[in-house]
């Protein structure tokens, strides 16, 4: 694989660091402290193309690939990990799920306003009862003569209260049936369909994270999104793309928490020196640098695959998985490093530290990437 990055990649990654910088590092704690989630800022992300990042052109998206993709996250994570998850889960699944899946009448009617940011996007596949056993949902869509009628609950979900439409995946069938899930197309408004309980959260605290609620929901069948039967396969493939953004937001996560840590351990003095030059400090950075490292490289190996049309679900776990866990500990390390001052939310590390440990339960669980990584190198 080349990992000799074009200039245009460069020149993307700039543009992500400077909006994240004028857009949103003013606001953190702010954002982080009331839970406010910042629509504003999102339209915003949609001017400058990072609403529908591999979304083409001819559907108002920005055209680009995964590598750019991963990168732009990467940059507004590593400045609010809060942010660069909404920005994922709103490319990767709902906008994901209509583009990869989606007929094209459905892709003319949603894309372009999910690309501009001037919609945001929401994705429903957990329930209270159902976390990594999706199979066992309880939300039903019963068939009504050219409609479906949708009961049922669905949280943990992003922008589950603002998102303007979301796309729901219901029971069509028996428990526990591969085919017995469908994809549906739902916009707010809809009589029926509300947002629910908003969750008060450890971190990530300005990316919202709220209920679907569906009471006798009723949608027509022009909102299914290919066949009925489809919808639990399709998750299944949109989440290997999914956990790539994952792996991105970790290593943001990783990137703003090392580099804060080695800042500060240059400027710490203790007796006499910068504690920069005790090994017990040096050897924590230069585990984390490895770390950081490792993680890029299996993120884009990832990217490279997905870019190719090659097969991702192995790679995208061990991407996800590695990154997510080198994220919590290279957040814990930079804690650790700045010792005192790293429990206070004077210092950027405490907010990282916090927002790390989602990585490795959003998107699958570090078990299930496990469980996916195992029984694709036993076949």
């Amino acid at each position: 694989m080349n990992f000799q990055f074009s200039e245009e990649l460069k020149m993307i990654s700039l543009s992500a660091r400077d909006f994240a910088e004028q857009y949103i590092r003013p606001h953190i704690m702010d954002w982080d402290q009331r839970q406010h989630f910042p629509r504003e800022v999102l339209e915003k992300a949609g001017e400058m193309g990072f609403m529908g990042i591999f979304i083409p052109e001819k559907y108002g998206g920005s055209g680009l690939g995964y590598h750019e993709y991963v990168s732009i996250i990467k940059e507004i994570s590593k400045v609010d990990p809060s942010i660069g998850l909404s920005v994922a889960a709103h490319n990767s699944l709902c906008t994901g799920h209509i583009f990869y899946f989606g007929n094209e009448t459905q892709k003319q009617k949603w894309l372009p306003k999910l690309a501009a940011g001037e919609w945001i996007g929401a994705w429903g596949l957990t329930e209270h009862n159902t976390g990594s056993d999706a199979g066992g949902m309880n939300t039903t869509a019963v068939k009504d003569g050219d409609h479906y009628i949708l009961n049922g609950t669905k949280n943990f979900i992003t922008h589950g209260i603002s998102g303007d439409v979301a796309v729901v995946i219901a029971r069509t069938g028996e428990k526990g049936d591969s085919h017995g899930m469908s994809a549906f197309i739902i916009e707010r408004g809809t009589p029926g369909f509300s947002g629910g309980k908003k969750e008060d959260k450890l971190g990530m605290r300005a990316s919202e994270t709220a209920e679907l609620i569906f009471d006798n929901c009723k949608i027509h069948k022009d909102n299914l999104i290919g066949k009925e039967g489809d919808g639990f396969v399709q998750s299944l493939k949109l989440l290997d793309g999914g956990r790539i953004s994952i792996g991105a937001l970790s290593l943001g996560i990783s990137q703003g928490a090392y580099e804060s840590a080695l800042k500060y351990s240059k400027e710490r003095v203790q007796f006499g020196k910068p504690i920069s030059s005790f090994q017990g400090v040096s050897f924590k950075l230069s585990d984390m640098a490895t770390e950081i490292a490792a993680s890029e490289l299996l993120i884009h190996k990832a990217a490279s695959l997905k870019d190719n049309g090659e097969k991702v679900t192995t790679a995208s776990a061990m991407a996800k998985m590695y990154a997510s866990e080198a994220c919590v500990k290279i957040s814990n390390d930079a804690v650790q490093i700045h010792g005192g001052y790293g429990y206070i939310k004077d210092f950027p590390v405490e907010k990282f530290y916090r927002d790390s440990k989602l990585c490795t339960i959003g998107e699958g669980t570090t078990e299930i990437q496990k469980l996916v990584i195992s029984r694709n190198i036993l076949k």
